[in-house]
């Protein structure tokens, strides 16, 4: 039995099927067809982008449907699907672990003025530091706000004195089918960044300097912009007259 088929048996919620949705395809004959239409699909981009293209595709074999790549923190999958015009192709989406439990994002709030504390975290895949909230991957069997404790003492050496839930937020339903919970956390105080996460700095900013940094561009990622605005939302940003937010 392929890891495919193995993982369609053990999660089937993966791979369930809503009558006049994006199908996803079992029957050999199906997966065939889906195959050579997504191989006649496939010629890539024009000019520089299709050049580079052409070259990869010559010395790079790809993966045709199932399971291209899994580890401890997510699962690549490539699936045979018919679309809702009766088109067939391949789409490609990433997956937590089977067992893994949501990870979460983390506003943290110091002291009475409600400071918003910022990290500025270098990232592997922009190749860039960006300002961010903390955040980090769920440890399996683990409650949300017991993540919310390790990843604050992990990423700013720092200890909540209250949790707050936020709500859910799926960060790329085109690609990815992640859930991440959204917290804000009070914290008295905090330590030295985690330099093996890459962390540069560790900032404090009223609340209106932080949807300034928003507004003009400074602060792009989305978990952080996301959790601002549901802080923003839920009452907990502070307001113009205790010192915060214009």
């Amino acid at each position: 039995m392929s890891r495919y088929e193995a993982l369609r048996r053990a999660v089937p919620e993966w791979f369930r099927n809503d009558p006049g949705e994006i199908e996803i395809l079992t029957e050999p004959a199906s997966v065939r067809r889906a195959r050579r239409a997504a191989a006649a699909a496939g010629r890539g981009p024009r000019g520089r982008a299709g050049a580079l293209w052409a070259r990869l595709r010559a010395v790079v074999r790809p993966v045709r449907t199932g399971v291209v790549s899994a580890n401890r923190y997510l699962w690549y999958l490539r699936d045979p699907v018919r679309f809702p015009d009766g088109r067939l192709g391949l789409y490609d989406r990433l997956l937590p672990p089977p067992d893994a439990s949501p990870g979460v994002v983390v506003l943290p709030l110091l002291g009475p003025e409600r400071k918003v504390v910022l990290i500025e975290h270098y990232r592997h895949a922009t190749r860039r530091r960006h300002w961010e909230v903390v955040r980090g991957f769920g440890d399996p069997g683990a409650t949300g706000e017991e993540n919310v404790a390790r990843e604050l003492g992990e990423e700013i050496a720092a200890t909540p004195t209250e949790v707050i839930a936020l709500g859910d937020v799926h960060p790329d339903t085109g690609l990815l089918a992640h859930q991440v919970r959204l917290y804000a956390a009070r914290v008295d105080g905090y330590g030295d960044p985690e330099q093996g996460e890459a962390i540069g700095r560790v900032v404090t900013v009223t609340a209106g300097e932080a949807e300034a940094m928003v507004a003009d561009g400074r602060i792009t990622d989305g978990f952080t912009v996301a959790a601002l605005y549901r802080a923003r939302l839920a009452g907990l940003l502070a307001t113009d007259r205790e010192g915060g937010a214009t």
